[in-house]
Order: C-alpha cells, then sequence, then structure tokens
C-alpha cells in the first residue's frame, strides 16, 4: 500500500474534524422512496394573481457576463457585460421563472454579441411566454490609442450599452460615453493667464439603419471636444494637447453642438440622443446639455 494514499486516507482534517466518511455526500443527495414517483413540484409563479395589474418589467439585473463585440481592427474583442434582462407580465400571472434567464444566457454562452441580440431576446419571448423582450448590455470597450507627438501607445477605455427591445418590432439602442477635454471660452477670454479646462463626458446613443462601428461613433465625438483624453501622453503629448485645447474652448452647449452636427451628416443613423455633462474643475457643480434629434433636419 502507498504510504502517502495510506496516510491520506486515515487523517482528520482539523478544520471540523472532516474525515473521508463526513466528506461523502452521496447520502445527502435526495431520492425517491422505492415504489413511489416523485411528486411534482407546485409552479407558484404559474398561480393566479387576483390584484388585475400588469407589469411592465420583470426579470434579473446587474449579471457578469462574457460577450464579444465586433471590432474594426481586430475582427472581435472579447469583454465582460454587465447584462439586465426582462418581460412583461400578464396581470394574471403571480410571477416570472427568473431561473431561464440564466438558462438562456447559458444556452448563448460564446456566441453573445451584438448582431445575435435578437436571437436572445426571441427565446425569451418564448420560454418566459412574453409579449415583449428586454435586454440591456453595458461593457468596457477597449481602443489602442496613439498619442499625438510622441505616438505613444496606450489603451483607451470606452463604456458601451446596447439596448434591445423585442415586442411586434425589434427595437436597438447603441450607446457611448467618450471621455473629452473642454476650455471654457468664458475664463479664456476674461483671463490674462491660462484657462479652467476640465474632462467631459459626451454621452451619444444612436438607432441606426445599418451596422455602424463603435471605433466610428467614438471618434466622431471625440472630434467635437476641445481636445481628445488619452491614456498615455508624454511631455511633448501634453504640451500639444494643452494648447490644441486653448486654441478650441468650448461651451457644454458647443459640444452637443457640434456632435449633433456631425451626427446629421451620418445618413446610417435614424435617431439620436447627445449629452454632455463638463466636471467643472473650478465650481462645486457639473454643466450639463442635452440634443435629441433625428438623422437629418428634412426628417
Amino acid at each position: 500500500m502507498n504510504p502517502v494514499s495510506s496516510r491520506t486516507e486515515n487523517t482528520n482534517f482539523s478544520a471540523g474534524h472532516m474525515t473521508k466518511k463526513d466528506n461523502d455526500t452521496s447520502s445527502l443527495t435526495p431520492h425517491p422512496s422505492p415504489g413511489r414517483e416523485a411528486t411534482p413540484m407546485p409552479d407558484l409563479q404559474k398561480s393566479r394573481d387576483t390584484r388585475n395589474i400588469a407589469i411592465d418589467k420583470v426579470g434579473v439585473k446587474d449579471i457578469r457576463y462574457p460577450i464579444v463585440v465586433m471590432d474594426k481592427s481586430k475582427v472581435q474583442q472579447h469583454t465582460v457585460a454587465r447584462i439586465n434582462m426582462y418581460v412583461d407580465l400578464p396581470h394574471q400571472f403571480k410571477g416570472t421563472h427568473m431561473s431561464r434567464f440564466i438558462e438562456i444566457l447559458n444556452e448563448y454562452r460564446g456566441e453573445i454579441t451584438m448582431r445575435n441580440m435578437g436571437k436572445l431576446l426571441q427565446a425569451m419571448k418564448e420560454r418566459l411566454e412574453a409579449s415583449c423582450a428586454h435586454m440591456e448590455l453595458e461593457f468596457p470597450y477597449f481602443i489602442e490609442k496613439e498619442a499625438p507627438v510622441s505616438r505613444a501607445r496606450g489603451l483607451m477605455e470606452y463604456t458601451c450599452r446596447l439596448i434591445g427591445t423585442l415586442d411586434e418590432e425589434k427595437d436597438f439602442v447603441l450607446a457611448v460615453v467618450v471621455p473629452v477635454t473642454s476650455l471654457c471660452p468664458c475664463s479664456r477670454e476674461i483671463s490674462a493667464r491660462g484657462a479652467h479646462n476640465q474632462r467631459s463626458a459626451v454621452t451619444v446613443e444612436i438607432r441606426s439603419r445599418k451596422f455602424i462601428w463603435i471605433e466610428d461613433l467614438i471618434a466622431w465625438v471625440e472630434a467635437c471636444g476641445s481636445a481628445p483624453v488619452y491614456s498615455l501622453l508624454k511631455r511633448e503629448d501634453e504640451k500639444a494637447v494643452t494648447e490644441l485645447a486653448y486654441d478650441h474652448p468650448m461651451f457644454v452647449e458647443d459640444i452637443v453642438r457640434a456632435v449633433t452636427e456631425k451626427l446629421r451628416t451620418v445618413e446610417e443613423i435614424a435617431w439620436f440622443r447627445v449629452a454632455c455633462e463638463n466636471f467643472e474643475s473650478i465650481h462645486n457643480h457639473s454643466a450639463y446639455a442635452m440634443v435629441e434629434s433625428p438623422a437629418r433636419q428634412d426628417r
């Protein structure tokens, strides 16, 4: 007999004094009594509710799950999303089956992409017997960005959201949050030296007729601030970015108008909303502006 195996077989583990016999969980597995069939478990979610109140959205929220996103330069990018999944619930049912949302996610493991989101929504409608399904994904997306002078490269993180709804029709919204630099025109105008500037967050949501790359949407927005934001800058880059912002002062109103002008030129975009928040560097508040619009003025 192997002496190591022998010692392991007869060792009592100090944590809880667990023995091999104690560690045998087979006796804990429930088994039906001989000669008796298992009684079906009641489905309380299917039971009737008499309050006559339909629920617009019910489901699971804040699931972290791996997804695959189309990458313009590298074909695909693997990331981890925070996922919300909901369906509507008719007034006569007491509840929905929460476990079925997770089952659907597991069935599409490794295949959760923007392009097959419609299939997931259809599966939710069918499996949960709903007339409307809703799914939200929020995920970090990374783009390699080059500094303006040194050409040093670094990864920039952008928060993206994909929101899908399926009832009689499909509805998909792509959203990105893009950081930019904003420099105050008023501060520059009245100051003998310098001007206050800050990082701003521009949130753009779009409905599109055709596929639009996340990278393109981010680039359009970044061009509308006083200067872009980078993950890696050397001294010569900091000088260039600072001077660029000083030469292009913008109020929060200027930024949303500049993004609006750009998005109106993109034929593929059917609807958009652009919002900007400036995290003011010398004020105890943020500045905010928002525009919601169809793609072109003649629509």
